[in-house]
């Protein structure tokens, strides 16, 4: 069903680098099915597809067709993990213009994802007076976009229904035993639905987390689930030749030589919020301790024409992964025109979908001929099996790169550092002591500034200087440039850590240096 096309990545790289990494992939793959590496806790999607809770599947079904019937809008209420999977899947199958469309399915809004006063207006006065009811996902219930955000839409119901009324409408997917919103539900009498232990939320949209806002959208989730199902299982057969562990291999190896941006590029604009759900999933397994390949992606061919530019002639610090669904849902054919002074008349009587394929060809020889390495990820058709493969492919990937890298590919120790300070500048309970440190920090801009020209602080100045300069962090952090190691330095050479003579920032560490590894000036 999904094949993938490494060949045009791997001529990038030195050729023995895939016996050279075998014994890492071996035991990153091992480590996601039989457990033993970190954030082991946390493997429970791996074998989802096949051992998933019949008995809740059947409660999301019913509560599916319960929304359906009395509800002209659904609003979905999470954020990160408890929202992109299901947006992408939705927007993906049915439409990004699935809300405008005409069906017997109820519009679906998703909010609590930001906190911007304009956007939960605007759903507001969206809704309007119809029949709506809300499904509000959140782990711990006290995550502070959902949580101010179900405050709101539950206020409207119970003024709508009352109180009796909205319990009818509320649908609570949250811990099945503790956290403030499961104490919630079970005070109100809220239908509740598991957020499983065992399954972080970047990795749950094959759980009650994406299911029932999908399958309110008319989706078939059964065979969405026997795609990733079907694709499990060529995964455990092939072992490390199968197509998630490849691309594992090959996204670690273009990062071990300098690639450390990795573009997810999509033709179909309903790909979009896929490309936004991928961007968490890989972002947050693997951007931690100084390590990570940065996620981006495009949408082809309307960023060819704004991005294009850089990606064919920028720093060569970029890997390119495509994502092709071969077949069309629609057939649309270029007219003839007896004019033709737009000269397009050698395509009349072409489909728009055999246009798109050879856009396709051609941007990605033009790339590769630039010095991006390119993979192509190709799936039969969009639909459910196709995408509940590809969800699972992207997935059991994530996993096997992450534990490659060296890092915990189920935490995400870095996003508590905003919450802290947010709370604090809030002014919630506990934080007093580090409101006015931020303040501070905050209200003295030229304090900061003075640090880049104060020359007893050289060292810190000219941190500070490339970060600026270079659109990198400061060296310490071990970001990774193209020539190999990191960070920079104004003077002439330095030391990197593996002991050799480093050469002036503009080419950065020679490529002689075998550590690839940070270095401080």
């Amino acid at each position: 069903m999904l094949s993938i096309d490494i060949s045009h990545a791997a001529s990038f790289l030195p050729l023995p680098y895939q016996a050279a990494l075998r014994p890492r992939l071996e035991r990153a793959a091992n480590w996601l099915q039989q457990g033993g590496g970190k954030g082991s806790d946390f493997i429970g999607w791996v074998t989802l597809p096949r051992d998933y809770d019949r008995e809740e599947y059947d409660r999301i079904l019913a509560a599916a067709k319960t929304i359906q019937a009395d509800s002209k809008a659904l609003v979905v209420i999470g954020i990160g993990g408890s929202y992109l999977g299901a947006r992408g899947v939705i927007e993906c199958l049915c439409s990004p213009n699935y809300n405008l469309k005409k069906k017997s399915t109820p519009n679906i809004y998703f909010i609590g994802n930001g906190l911007s006063s304009d956007a939960l207006a605007e759903v507001m006065e969206l809704i309007g007076d119809e029949d709506f009811s809300v499904n509000v996902i959140s782990k711990s219930g006290t995550t502070t976009e959902p949580a101010i955000a179900f405050r709101i839409f539950k206020e409207m119901l119970e003024k709508k229904y009352g109180k009796e009324g909205a319990r009818e409408r509320i649908f609570a997917t949250t811990d099945k035993a503790r956290g403030a919103l499961k104490t919630l539900a079970t005070q109100e009498g809220y239908e509740t639905f598991v957020v499983p232990d065992n399954v972080g939320g970047r990795y749950s949209v094959l759980t009650a987390v994406g299911l029932l806002p999908i399958a309110c959208c008319g989706i078939d989730i059964e065979a969405l689930m026997r795609g990733a199902q079907a694709e499990r299982e060529d995964t455990l057969k092939r072992g490390v030749e199968s197509a998630a562990v490849q691309y594992a291999m090959s996204r670690q190896a273009l990062y071990a030589d300098g690639k450390n941006i990795e573009i997810l590029a999509a033709y179909e604009p309903a790909f979009r919020f896929m490309a936004e759900w991928w961007k968490q999933l890989y972002g947050e397994s693997e951007g931690k301790d100084g390590k990570g390949i940065f996620p981006a992606s495009v949408d082809l061919t309307p960023d060819l024409h704004s991005m294009g530019q850089y990606i064919q002639d920028g720093i060569r610090m970029l890997q390119e992964t495509v994502v092709f669904f071969d077949n069309s849902r629609t057939s649309v054919t270029v007219p003839s025109d007896e004019e033709n002074l737009d000269g397009l008349n050698y395509l009349a009587g072409r489909e728009m979908s055999y246009i798109n394929e050879k856009a396709m060809q051609a941007t990605k020889a033009a790339h590769i001929s630039g010095g991006v390495p390119v993979t192509e990820i190709r799936l039969p058709e969009i639909g459910e099996e196709a995408l509940g493969a590809l969800i699972y492919f992207f997935e059991f990937a994530c996993g096997v790169s992450g534990y490659m890298e060296g890092v915990n590919p189920f935490n995400q120790p870095g996003v508590e550092s905003y919450k802290k300070n947010m709370f604090a500048l809030l002014g919630k309970p506990g934080y007093e002591g580090l409101t006015a440190e931020l303040e501070a920090k905050l209200k003295s801009p030229a304090r900061q500034a003075r640090l880049l020209i104060n020359p007893k602080r050289r060292r810190i100045s000219l941190r500070r200087f490339f970060y600026i300069r270079e659109g990198v962090f400061p060296c310490s952090f071990r970001i990774r440039l193209p020539g190999g190691c990191s960070g920079g330095t104004r003077r002439d050479t330095a030391r990197c850590r593996g002991g050799r003579t480093m050469s002036r920032i503009t080419s950065g560490c020679r490529r002689s240096c075998s550590s690839r590894r940070a270095w401080r000036p």
